[in-house]
């Protein structure tokens, strides 16, 4: 496995820089995975944004002069399976784990009530360590009990300051609570929108965005046993230009097409 922020850029390189002799009609035979496992690894990369490419050994079977028609085919499968039961399944799982979690503050009464309950443990707590004290530090716990039912006694005095510093402020308390809920449920439903669609759109722009401007004449030198840009500028891109720039012109252009035609269709 791999990070991709563009999967389908990596999902293409991957695929196009293998070579061999001759294309089968069913390109998932020569990737060597079944069907099934094909799915996970398309749901694994379009939810993950990494492509999971483990298993894939096979994928040296496919032939280099035939990578518009992979690319194309594999295309076409993945927009034909995100509209999958499957696929929606797993796509509304993800977006539940991601779901918010309200946080509602206590009440004053609730408040005070486990402030209470927890002063009578520590009075019950203190009181059983004197009992096992060593004499030597018999006075240290005798303090310590002092001080646990003096918090017993503040927890339970209902004109306590934080008792009533807590009442005072819990209408506000609740009501920034409630707008904080409110922005991450609006931050959450922008991010996983309920259209799975809209989700993979994000992806397909990621892509678009990622292969724009490849300049596939430019120049490249040998220096050190590894190839590199003869273009100062070209050299300080990013993985996924040179990716797209490896995978070459007649991969990338047929692929804008499809995902610009795919991606308009997204509403």
């Amino acid at each position: 496995m791999f990070f991709a922020p563009s999967f389908i850029l990596t999902l293409f390189f991957f695929i196009c820089s293998f070579t061999a002799q001759k294309f089968a009609d069913d390109f998932l035979k020569q990737l060597g995975i079944s069907q099934q496992r094909a799915d996970e690894k398309i749901t694994n990369s379009i939810l993950g944004g990494y492509i999971d490419s483990y298993g894939m050994g096979n994928a040296k079977n496919i032939a280099s002069g035939n990578r518009k028609a992979v690319t194309l085919d594999l295309l076409n499968y993945i927009k034909k399976y995100s509209t999958s039961a499957a696929f929606v399944k797993e796509y509304s799982e993800m977006k539940e784990r991601y779901k918010p979690t309200e946080y509602i503050p206590q009440t004053p009464e609730e408040m005070r009530s486990q402030m209470i309950e927890n002063a009578k443990n520590a009075v019950v707590k203190s009181e059983e360590m004197l009992r096992r004290s060593d004499a030597s530090f018999k006075s240290i716990f005798e303090k310590n009990v002092e001080d646990a039912k003096k918090a017993l006694k503040d927890a339970e005095d209902p004109n306590s300051k934080h008792y009533l510093a807590y009442t005072k402020n819990y209408p506000q308390a609740v009501k920034n609570y409630k707008a904080s809920y409110e922005r991450a449920v609006a931050g959450w439903n922008t991010k996983y929108p309920s259209n799975q669609l809209l989700f993979i759109k994000k992806r397909l722009e990621e892509f678009l965005n990622a292969t724009k401007d490849i300049d596939f004449a430019a120049e490249l030198a040998e220096k050190n046993g590894k190839k590199i840009f003869l273009n100062p500028d070209y050299e300080r891109k990013d993985n996924r230009w040179k990716m797209a720039f490896r995978a070459g012109k007649e991969v990338v252009e047929p692929a804008r097409d499809f995902v610009q035609k795919w991606t308009a269709e997204i509403k």
